[in-house]
């Protein structure tokens, strides 16, 4: 759904941007009517805070936004619903910073899932003459993500995340493969195969190449599990409602990928998606079932529903096979980080001080959250297996983020630089900028840290 108008649109109504501690210097300018409507609504420029304003014939003469932080895109995402429908042009000076994080913040306001309804109205549109090329990139990867997460298991299965990938790597020329189904054990990738061979729906791991050879190599993967049961470690009707969700990190890896192709980042670029159901039947994963991975390390089955470390551990060792300059992993991964930071705060793990120390630095100046955790190589000891060399689950409730994070560093060497974000990917209910359902979560960080490791990208447009 379009987040601004053309620049040659007929009509704008002129929108006034007020924060809190301006309010009142702004509020003795306007003229002795408005500054008296102001007054009987009670308008006090609250973050959050919107107002229409009154033409003299009873029209609506422009609206006046209470906001916060400026630099923060979700100070301005309660504007595309809050204001009638039609084209708004914002009076006054913004810096650059907040011009992009007024565009952004507007994009993600106005956006609604609309694949299987018709909304019952549409949002406001915010006229912008200049928009930043590179703000427009970042939100459409935003909704990338969310339209991946959003839309249901029936629709949205390993081949329709393949199909998908192949599509996006189609427009900006980048080489696609899979290896599928029982190809996946010819081609030693047993653990991907085991999670996915009780669904109908084959198990594969989906491979996008794209860049120059001769610039540093990054590598993506992400995880993608399209739908999960639990396996026979059955996930309760409450635990497995929402589980369309679990290729969250999928999707993050994709629009990533997406953006970096878009943007022109100077990189040798690799994703990979291993993309399975988690599903019931004749040949599903048994608890104490002893599999073999990739990298030669056997694992024993403590728990089915702990599957997406199963695919991961596999794609980890490939990403690896290729000596990247830097590993980064996204998932969907454990019920723990949730208990632990909530929500809104995606769960960061690395082995690299300067990789960590970058990513939460671009966090901080996006403005997209995230937090780092510690791997407690301790903690090692509750994935401790009596039949095999390491288990994928334990007994203990306890460090359950922590411990995922050490098995998925078990598949990557010590000396290569790796990150790994364990994301919600979700909204669990409606607030501005952040609709119920699926949500892009540290992708805004993950650019920004990108673009400062890596230099600057050519013109995108070139």
């Amino acid at each position: 759904m379009t987040a601004y108008s053309p620049a040659d649109a007929t009509v704008f109504r002129a929108l006034h941007l007020v924060r809190r501690e301006g309010h009142e210097e702004w509020h003795a300018r306007q003229p002795a009517a408005t500054a008296q409507w102001l007054i009987a609504h009670g308008f006090d420029a609250s973050p959050g805070a919107a107002l229409v304003l009154p033409a003299g014939d009873g029209t609506v003469d422009g609206a006046v936004l209470g906001i916060g932080d400026p630099h923060d895109p979700l100070a301005y995402a309660h504007a595309p619903f809050a204001l009638p429908p039609g084209d708004w042009e914002v009076r006054g000076e913004l810096d650059d910073d907040a011009r992009r994080a007024l565009q952004l913040g507007w994009g993600l306001g106005a956006y609604r899932f609309d694949r299987y309804r018709t909304l019952p109205r549409p949002p406001a549109r915010l006229r912008l003459a200049d928009p930043d090329a590179e703000t427009a990139d970042v939100l459409a990867a935003c909704l990338r993500v969310r339209d991946l997460v959003n839309t249901p298991a029936d629709d949205l299965g390993p081949q329709q995340l393949e199909d998908a990938l192949r599509a996006i790597g189609s427009r900006h020329g980048a080489e696609c493969m899979s290896i599928i189904g029982d190809e996946l054990l010819a081609r030693n990738l047993p653990a991907i195969h085991a999670v996915g061979r009780g669904s109908h729906r084959a198990p594969r791991l989906l491979r996008l190449d794209w860049g120059d050879a001769s610039h540093p190599r990054l590598a993506l993967v992400g995880k993608g599990v399209c739908f999960d049961t639990g396996g026979l470690d059955l996930k309760t009707a409450d635990g497995m409602r929402n589980m369309k969700k679990d290729m969250g990190g999928a999707a993050h890896a994709i629009a990533l990928a997406e953006l970096i192709m878009a943007r022109k980042l100077p990189v040798r670029l690799t994703l990979l998606v291993p993309a399975v159901e988690n599903a019931i039947g004749p040949m599903a994963l048994r608890p104490g079932d002893v599999i073999a991975t990739r990298k030669g390390v056997s694992v024993e089955i403590d728990n089915t529903d702990a599957e997406g470390r199963l695919v991961l551990c596999d794609a980890l060792t490939c990403a690896a096979e290729d000596s990247p300059a830097l590993i980064m992993d996204f998932a969907t991964l454990t019920g723990a980080a949730r208990v632990a930071l909530g929500p809104e705060l995606p769960a960061m793990y690395s082995n690299d001080e300067s990789v960590a120390a970058d990513w939460l630095s671009a966090a901080a100046r996006t403005r997209d959250p995230l937090w780092r955790m510690p791997l407690w190589r301790p903690y090692l000891r509750y994935l401790t297996s009596n039949v095999a060399d390491i288990a994928n689950a334990g007994p203990s409730k306890m460090a359950g983020s922590i411990s995922a994070a050490l098995y998925l560093e078990r598949f990557v060497p010590a000396t290569m630089p790796w990150a790994h974000l364990d994301v919600y990917a979700w909204n669990d209910a409606d607030r501005p900028g952040r609709p119920a359902g699926g949500e892009a979560q540290g992708l805004r960080a993950a650019w920004g840290m990108l673009k400062e490791r890596f230099g600057a990208a050519p013109d995108a447009n070139a």
